[in-house]
């Protein structure tokens, strides 16, 4: 079985660090410091680390990469885990980055959200080695898949995560990566508070796509019935917007039939 290390924070890295374990000797974790979460800011692990502990892979937690840092392994898989790599320690591992998009489209911190923001018919998963430059290095594997009109973030999430255990093994045995195309970059930006505000006047089809990027993970905003709400799912049917899930301010999730009835 290769051994491998993994750099991964978030939950999409939490995903593939679980499902990498299964195939491979997972050297260590390195992941982001513990931080405060929720509304007592009390100190709990990264996503990726509690998969870790469950897996008993020991874990690395430095507050940022020094230069200097020594991989000590030949592989590391970094998978949204949003710490700066140097570009010493670029030369002292062989350094493979999960990006879930099509690369040269979609390079930057929001590849799902923007992806399905824009409307794409389709995205997948791109293994490169990493660069100094953003999202910039070669292709040593690539897979695409399509994307359907009522797929949200979550599903491309999991998607993504499926498909990476099989990217990362064409990848290794992959010597000759391919450059990236010189046409077709694009950049997805980090969400911001305006990319999460619903305007009702804008067509159905933009506002589901904003609500479906966001979902389940962020969620868009909007006011409803006189009431600002997190609206969570939507469909379109018949060419207009159908609510079906929201989350009124400082209340629970609901669907949106309960929510209407609450203002009777």
């Amino acid at each position: 079985m290769a051994r491998i290390a993994v750099a991964a924070t978030a939950p999409f890295g939490a995903d593939v660090l679980g499902r990498l374990a299964g195939q491979y000797e997972i050297d260590y974790l390195l992941t982001r410091p513990d931080r405060g979460r929720g509304r007592g800011r009390k100190m709990a692990p990264t996503p990726a680390k509690e998969v870790a502990e469950r897996l008993g892979i020991p874990v690395r937690q430095p507050e940022r990469l020094e230069p200097g840092f020594e991989p000590g392994i030949e592989t590391v898989v970094v998978v949204a885990y949003g710490l700066l790599v140097p570009g010493d320690a670029l030369q002292r591992a062989r350094w493979l980055n999960v990006h879930p998009s099509l690369l040269p489209r979609w390079r930057g911190a929001a590849p799902v959200e923007r992806a399905l923001m824009a409307g794409d018919l389709e995205t997948g998963v791109s293994v490169i080695e990493l660069v100094e430059e953003l999202d910039a290095g070669p292709i040593a594997a690539q897979e695409r898949f399509a994307l359907a009109i009522d797929d949200d973030a979550g599903a491309v999430f999991a998607r993504a995560a499926e498909l990476t255990p099989g990217l990362i093994k064409a990848a290794l045995e992959n010597a000759r990566p391919s450059p990236q195309a010189a046409e077709g970059i694009t950049y997805a930006e980090k969400i911001g508070p305006s990319d999460r505000e619903l305007d009702w006047s804008r067509p159905p089809e933009e506002l589901h796509n904003r609500i479906r990027a966001l979902s389940p993970h962020i969620g868009a905003r909007g006011v409803v019935e006189g009431r600002p709400v997190i609206v969570w799912r939507s469909r379109l049917t018949d060419g207009r917007l159908e609510l079906l899930e929201v989350q009124p301010e400082g209340g629970r999730r609901m669907t949106y039939d309960e929510f209407l009835r609450g203002l009777r």
